[in-house]
């Protein structure tokens, strides 16, 4: 008899290292935690470029330093706290609010192409807002207070209803992403149709201001913006960590995850109402911004080279996209771009990109 060959042992799994505190146990592996911190250090390079050099008016380092602790004059006050402060946040939060939903919802419909853009989430908070501002203008109420209050909820309810149907439409005995898509991209149209038809027979000063705020812009951003989309992320963001075990388990499919224990309807329908809600604040806060949900947590997931995208690194990563794209969308042309129009321009090819990759994987 001739010996058989020795079989090759299968690769070790990756270990995952342990920090215990107190009873808690934090397990984390090494590449996913230096990509995040490599994020989030570009994040904060981004955020203090935004800070110096976002318009005609120079500041250093020196300058920016000085006017923080209270020694800058009033001219270096108003430019750093009233113009490139809060549009920086916005910006930030903005971004991280769509990473972490794009994060999310791909998880959950395991599909690559699944964002609060394709699945109409974006376009319904903006019929929302777009109602609130439109009929804010034309019943003669206070501008500022229908802004400042109205828009907010008009996006909530707005994309909060299109989800709605949208998932009640594309279940049937389960969730199939390609029919999810699909139902997605034809409520999206419906109601950007439904936008534009509303903008046809307002005034011009309304059609204007919505007009304005659906090109995604942050030249508006302020105080009033930045603190709600901040409280939001800050319940959000817990919220989202918090539900991650649910989330994993849920990417093995129903089966496998009652199998865990874990609730399936129940999660799905949390996780599902989170990124939504992550959406309509980005969306509220800046008006719609596409490319940023789709592709952070895609590139987070191959920078990690994870099984799902992972939830921190695609906010992160959402937070840097927007916050550079602002300022390449403010400074690389002569005159100042959106930042919706920029992040559109990029994210068409991208999606295409996604659409081939997608269907050569299947076809192989």
């Amino acid at each position: 008899m001739t010996d058989s060959p020795a079989r090759p042992r299968p690769a070790a799994p990756k270990r995952r290292r342990s920090l215990r505190l107190g009873p808690l146990t934090l397990l984390w592996r090494t590449r996913p935690l230096l990509v995040a911190l490599c994020v989030f250090a570009v994040l904060v390079v981004a955020f203090v470029r935004a800070l110096l050099s976002f318009d005609d008016y120079p500041m250093g380092s020196a300058d920016v330093v000085r006017t923080l602790v209270g020694g800058g004059d009033s001219g270096e006050t108003f430019v750093l706290f009233t113009l490139r402060m809060p549009r920086a946040l916005t910006a930030a939060l903005v971004g991280a609010a769509l990473g972490l939903a794009g994060a999310i919802m791909q998880s959950l419909t395991r599909n690559p192409l699944a964002s609060p853009d394709t699945l109409g989430v974006t376009w319904g908070a903006s019929v929302g807002a777009i109602a609130v501002i439109i009929l804010g203008g034309s019943t003669g109420q206070v501008s500022g207070l229908v802004s400042r209050l109205g828009v907010p909820v008009g996006a909530l309810v707005g994309g909060v209803l299109v989800s709605m149907v949208v998932f009640g439409l594309a279940w049937s005995s389960g969730l199939e992403s390609t029919r999810l898509l699909l139902v997605g991209v034809a409520a999206s149209l419906f109601c950007s149709n439904l936008v534009y038809w509303a903008m046809s027979w307002t005034q011009v000063q309304e059609a204007s201001r919505a007009q304005t705020w659906l090109t995604g812009s942050m030249h508006a951003a302020d105080w009033d913006r930045v603190g709600p989309a901040a409280l939001a992320l800050a319940v959000l963001l817990p919220l989202s960590l918090a539900a991650a075990h649910a989330l994993r388990a849920l990417t093995l499919g129903d089966d496998s995850a009652r199998g865990l224990g874990v609730r399936v309807e129940r999660a799905r329908l949390l996780l599902l109402l989170i990124a939504t809600l992550l959406a309509c604040v980005a969306v509220s806060a800046a008006g719609p911004i596409t490319f940023v949900a789709l592709a952070a947590p895609q590139i987070a997931l191959r920078l990690c080279k994870l099984a799902q995208p992972p939830l921190v690194t695609s906010a992160l990563l959402g937070s840097a996209l927007t916050l550079a794209a602002d300022q390449i969308a403010a400074g690389l042309f002569t005159v100042s771009l959106p930042v919706g129009v920029f992040t559109a321009v990029l994210g068409a090819p991208y999606l295409m990109y996604l659409i081939v990759r997608r269907h050569r994987e299947h076809h192989l």
